[in-house]
């Protein structure tokens, strides 16, 4: 528990210096592109053109999802925080073993390198939801009180990737085939999420309440669903209607967040050796 309290304080004594490295990590990452920053909205909006193409038009022909929702609506309110998600974990996941020679000079607390990594792609995700934003209200989808719900996830989204890139980002200093472990984890991911099909449409799951409920147990599941309340108003104040599923989704990251913090400060002392 001493291990919990002592990363959690490091990381809001150093937030001024997360903040400014964040901002250095996402410049560095976009310095050698004419179109720069750009990128970081123009990449993410090519994968949701073929996702629309494949499974929208392909697979569904254009059919609605449940709840009479436009499947292109659907599918960029809740693959906007994916792209977040993923990312943000596969380069929180190597952050320390790529970095550790840059940093292990300086004075700070080595906890932080895996947060500022995170806060580099969540300024990126930013820029995204914008233009999602912009794009479902041009789509039927206004901005509406719901939107309110918005800050709370992506809060919870921050605090989820933190607590598992810690296990991660410690895992992978000490045995490399960990950052191979987790990106294969990733792409399975995307497909055990309901991003691009709808769980209740499943007529398989819908029959089989364990696995619905296997299902359920993915935290991605509680975040993507969350956005599509904020962004669509459907579900409405999901939090709120799934108290259940709020209680587990925080219970979750409080037990791995603890998990992250107790190995991360047992190896951390002795992450220059595993070099």
């Amino acid at each position: 528990m001493r291990s919990f309290f002592r990363i959690l304080k490091e990381q809001i004594s150093s937030f001024y210096l997360i903040r400014r490295l964040s901002f250095y990590e996402l410049k560095s990452q976009n310095n050698n592109h004419y179109l720069g920053i750009l990128w970081e909205i123009i990449n993410p909006l090519i994968q949701i053109a073929v996702y629309f193409f494949v499974f929208g038009l392909g697979i569904r022909n254009g059919a609605k999802v449940e709840g009479g929702v436009p499947f292109f609506s659907w599918l960029i309110a809740g693959i906007s925080v994916w792209f977040f998600i993923n990312q943000a974990i596969l380069q929180g996941s190597k952050s320390i073993y790529t970095r550790i020679r840059m940093v292990s000079k300086m004075s700070f607390p080595m906890s932080v390198i895996p947060t500022y990594v995170i806060f580099s792609k969540f300024y990126s995700h930013l820029m995204l939801l914008v233009v999602i934003i912009i794009i479902l209200y041009f789509n039927g989808f206004p901005i509406t009180i719901s939107i309110i719900q918005l800050p709370y996830y992506m809060f919870a989204t921050l605090i989820l990737i933190l607590a598992i890139s810690l296990i991660t980002s410690t895992l992978s200093t000490i045995v490399r085939d960990v950052q191979m472990v987790v990106q294969s984890i990733m792409r399975i991911m995307l497909y055990l999420t309901p991003i691009l099909w709808n769980l209740s449409e499943s007529n398989f799951i819908k029959e089989h309440y364990v696995i619905r409920l296997i299902m359920k147990l993915n935290p991605f599941n509680y975040i993507v669903e969350g956005y599509r309340s904020a962004l669509l108003g459907h579900p409405s104040w999901f939090f709120i209607q799934h108290l259940k599923y709020t209680g587990y989704f925080w219970l979750l990251v409080l037990i791995l967040f603890m998990i992250g913090s107790a190995i991360h400060v047992k190896f951390r002392d002795r992450f220059v050796d595993f070099l």
